[in-house]
C-alpha cells in the first residue's frame, strides 16, 4: 500500500508534463526534477517518474520522425509547382501555382503527418490525465507505444568474499548481502 505523498509525487510526476503547454521543454524538465527528487523514496514513485520520462521523450522521437518525413515532402511538393525564376521576379501566383491540379498524392504524406501529429497531443494529454488517475489512486500504469530509454535499475552489485581462508578473490554478486 503507498502513502498519500508517494500518491501525489507519483500524480504529480505525470501532470507536470502538461506545463509543455506554457513553458518549453516543460514536459521534459518538471518530471526529471520531481522524479529525480522522489525515486528514492518509493518504488512506486521510481516506476511512474520512468514511466513519465520515457513516455515524454518517445513522442518527441515520433514527432521529430514525423518531422522528418513530412517536411521535405512538403517543401519538394510545394517547390516543384514553381520555378526558380518565378520566384527572383516576384510573379508566383497562388491561384495557378497552387491549384489541386497541381498538387499531388505525395503531399497528402505531409497532410497525413500532420493529422497523425495532432491526434498524438491529444492522445497525449489524455494518457497523461489517465496515468495520473492511476498514480492517485495507488495503481502502477504503463504508458501505450512507449519505448524504454530509462530502465528499471537492477539491483546493485555487492563483493562477498567467497573462502574465509583468503585464497579466492572477492567476486561480484547482484544478490543482496542479508
Amino acid at each position: 500500500m503507498e502513502t498519500t505523498t508517494n500518491k501525489n509525487a507519483a500524480t504529480l510526476v505525470h501532470l507536470s508534463a502538461l506545463t509543455q503547454y506554457f513553458i518549453p521543454f516543460g514536459n521534459f524538465i518538471f518530471p526529471i526534477i520531481i522524479w529525480s527528487s522522489t525515486k528514492k523514496d518509493s518504488e512506486f514513485n521510481d516506476s511512474h517518474g520512468r514511466q513519465a520520462i520515457n513516455f515524454q521523450l518517445s513522442l518527441f522521437l515520433y514527432s521529430v520522425l514525423l518531422a522528418i518525413i513530412a517536411i521535405p515532402i512538403l517543401l519538394y511538393t510545394v517547390f516543384s509547382n514553381i520555378s526558380f525564376s518565378d520566384i527572383v521576379n516576384d510573379s508566383v501566383s497562388i491561384e495557378s501555382d497552387f491549384s489541386v491540379e497541381k498538387l499531388t498524392g505525395i503531399a497528402l504524406v505531409a497532410v497525413m503527418a500532420v493529422i497523425l501529429f495532432t491526434v498524438m497531443k491529444v492522445a497525449e494529454f489524455f494518457l497523461i490525465i489517465y496515468a495520473s488517475v492511476k498514480a492517485a489512486y495507488g495503481e502502477y500504469y504503463q504508458y501505450p507505444i512507449t519505448i524504454n530509454f530509462i530502465k528499471a535499475r537492477p539491483s546493485e552489485p555487492t563483493i562477498t568474499d567467497e573462502s574465509a581462508s583468503g585464497e579466492q578473490e572477492p567476486t561480484v554478486s547482484a544478490e543482496p548481502i542479508e
